[in-house]
């Protein structure tokens, strides 16, 4: 029973553990990691970006360049007129010619007199719009940009094919250099925000880490201590109401364990008390049959009483985990109800009260689970009225459900302790009044057979009339009446009691 606050004093021992695992699942680490993925993701955009821009700016000036040169060389062959003149016109063209063979110029005709040099010969790689051809020249390791003008015939002069070729590897360098240092910086600007990232992450979950250290520091010793909410970002907050709803859930449940658990102790002591005492007291000398018989009917009813109580909490265990009511069979509520009334007509006379009924519904239910449920109502009205009351039993149809409820003339009940007296483990009472006929599980019993066919329970105190009932589907589980054994029996009449 004391598991919850068990898990929390685990804790302590099970750091060393969890310590070794916290690289592997550190959120700062995590968030700099993806900050650090987000960053590069973003340099590597802006990179490709800034690296084409610059491609194509410097294809751009080559293009420009190279046109600026195929231009002078139009100028200089065009104003060839005669063959004196294309030997000045040559002479130029070696002139405007760079040694390093960074540029090439090329004349061809049909007249052998009218051509310089010879038109670059190598394997095309693509040809460029605007009629450009990048080739690879043989014995070169870059290519070259050619471009190849028309100039009409003049005076003597045949009409001309003029070939201006320009080397691209001052273009390739740059490129290249420019590549690796973008590599470079996007490497180190990516080592750079992971770096950062992790120190804002960890300055951002400090807030976190206070959380865990005041986690922590919960033992079940000081089940009231709780999160400190102040000064917390939003984000944290509604974590930490939660747990701290937790918490106090953890601990109300804690607290009605113990006061369960010292009223069990109670009930279960008061018959053993007495069995041992009858026990001890036939033991002290030789006693009659009479004497031993009388002894032994009063041990069956203390063994009765405690059979009653462990069946009761055994119930309440398997209703905890969620377990339907089974073999259901459709059945008029009314007889139902009345075939209670009869098996409770002993304690009704005896406490001088009488019950009765009015309504009817047919429903599909467990009929010990009804009888059961029922009869604790019914007590519960009989303990609690003055001689020459009225109980009444009435039968009403709601939406898809049927409620039988209870009402019986009484003392006001507080509206603090009306939504708690469903409640399991919950004692109204500081004294154990009636200790002897109840053991004080009877409405949670009711609780209990009602979620059992899916239902609810409700309670109300007006007008001096106390009113406790239970409702539960029509229909049963699914729509349908299932067929198997029965969760429990037609309690014995000192179980009704309770």
């Amino acid at each position: 029973m004391n598991v919850p606050w068990a898990a929390l004093r685990e804790g302590p021992r099970s750091q060393s553990s969890q310590g070794s695992q916290r690289s592997q699942r550190s959120i700062a680490r995590r968030l700099a990691v993806m900050f650090a993925l987000v960053a590069l993701f973003v340099f590597s955009l802006v990179g490709s970006g800034l690296f084409l821009v610059l491609r194509v700016q410097l294809e751009q000036h080559l293009r420009d360049s190279l046109d600026n040169r195929a231009e002078i060389a139009r100028l200089i062959v065009s104003h060839a007129s005669n063959p004196d003149k294309w030997k000045m016109a040559k002479e130029k063209l070696a002139d405007i010619t760079p040694r390093d063979g960074s540029t090439l110029f090329a004349v061809t005709s049909n007249d052998g007199r009218f051509s310089y040099g010879l038109p670059p010969a190598g394997h095309v790689v693509k040809k460029v719009l605007g009629g450009y051809v990048r080739f690879r020249p043989e014995g070169r390791a870059y290519d070259m940009l050619m471009t190849t003008l028309t100039i009409p015939p003049y005076a003597d002069r045949p009409p001309l094919q003029l070939f201006v070729a320009v080397d691209c590897s001052p273009n390739v360098r740059t490129m290249r250099v420019f590549g690796v240092a973008l590599a470079a910086l996007l490497a180190l600007a990516t080592v750079t925000v992971l770096l950062l990232s992790y120190s804002v992450a960890r300055l951002g979950l400090a807030p976190l880490t206070r959380l865990t250290r005041d986690a922590q520091n919960v033992r079940p010793n000081n089940r009231s201590q709780r999160l400190d909410t102040r000064s917390l970002p939003f984000e944290l907050e509604d974590l930490a109401k939660s747990f701290n709803g937790a918490l106090e859930r953890l601990d109300h449940a804690y607290g009605r364990l113990e006061s369960f658990n010292a009223d069990v102790a109670h009930e279960l002591r008061t018959p053993v008390t007495i069995l041992i005492g009858q026990t001890e007291v036939a033991l002290t000398r030789d006693r009659s049959i009479d004497e031993l018989r009388h002894t032994l009917q009063s041990n069956l009813e203390e063994f009765e009483r405690v059979r009653a109580i462990i069946n009761d909490m055994l119930f309440l265990a398997r209703a905890d985990q969620g377990e339907r009511a089974t073999g259901l069979v459709e059945v008029s509520l009314a007889a139902e109800v009345h075939r209670t009334l009869e098996f409770l007509e002993i304690p009704l006379e005896d406490a001088q009260v009488r019950a009765v009924s009015n309504g009817d519904a047919r429903a599909f239910v467990n009929t010990s689970l009804f009888g059961r449920a029922l009869s604790n109502l019914v007590m519960n009205a009989i303990q609690h009225c003055t001689p020459g009351a009225t109980i009444h039993v009435s039968i009403t149809r709601e939406h898809g459900r049927v409620r039988v409820a209870v009402a019986n003339p009484g003392e006001p009940i507080a509206p603090h302790i009306m939504e708690h007296l469903f409640d399991r483990f919950y004692r109204a009472e500081s004294s154990r009044t009636n200790s002897r006929e109840n053991h004080g599980l009877g409405l949670a019993i009711v609780k209990a057979v009602a979620e059992m066919h899916r239902g609810t329970v409700a309670a109300t105190s007006a007008n001096g009339i106390n009113t406790f009932s239970f409702s539960i589907a029509r229909f049963g589980n699914e729509h349908r009446p299932v067929d198997a054994v029965p969760v429990a029996s037609v309690p014995h009449k000192r179980e009704a009691s309770a």
